[in-house]
């Protein structure tokens, strides 16, 4: 597999970054927003945003239920910050109605680093990338506890910010905002592994 076909979630939230980062990570991306855009995708990044409203949209749209089963049917999926909420099995604090894709055996909590304007930047080790990180965490989540099969990938300040479990990787924080394409290079590579 040369360059891999990855979508990203185009309901709301940091679609235009993550498509540059991919690119920059050699592979060929672009926005998904309907069930029949999901089709002859190697890989898809749910991206950050708010995750009740991407939820509602996603449900909405009618791109919720191809989604899970794609994802159930191991398609490669990387979600940042909303998009790990998106990909966990069970949120702590749920808001009415929040629905979940699901596909990573975590129990997540929203907002866990604080409001808006408690966000930060901080240097995070990633197994898998030589050197640190830097990290985005914007109203971000942290990952309370994980199953089994799920491999912690990243903490930070005592808390879990990022997991891979099978084709699926999430972390807390935005790497597509700060130039460095290294952990979508790490997805990239797990989309050709999977292919």
């Amino acid at each position: 597999m040369t360059a891999p076909l990855i979508g990203v979630l185009a309901l709301q939230g940091d679609v235009r970054e993550h498509l540059i980062a991919l690119a920059a990570a050699d592979a060929t991306a672009g926005p998904v927003r309907r069930p029949e855009e999901l089709a002859g995708l190697d890989g898809l990044v749910i991206p950050g945003g708010e995750s009740t409203t991407m939820s509602k949209l996603a449900t909405l749209f009618g791109v919720m239920e191809p989604l899970r089963e794609r994802v159930r049917a191991g398609l490669p999926v990387y979600g940042t910050c909303a998009g790990l909420i998106m990909l966990a099995d069970k949120i702590l604090d749920p808001r009415s109605g929040q629905e979940t894709v699901g596909g990573i055996d975590m129990i997540v909590r929203r907002n866990a680093f604080g409001r808006q304007n408690e966000s930060f930047e901080a240097a995070v080790d990633v197994a898998g990338i030589d050197g640190p990180v830097d990290g985005v965490f914007i109203r971000a989540p942290w990952v309370e506890s994980v199953g089994a099969d799920v491999e912690i990938v990243a903490e930070y300040g005592g808390h879990i910010v990022a997991v891979r479990q099978g084709n699926a990787l999430a972390t807390s924080f935005h790497p597509e905002l700060t130039g460095d394409h290294r952990v979508h290079g790490l997805f990239v590579d797990m989309v050709r592994a999977a292919g």
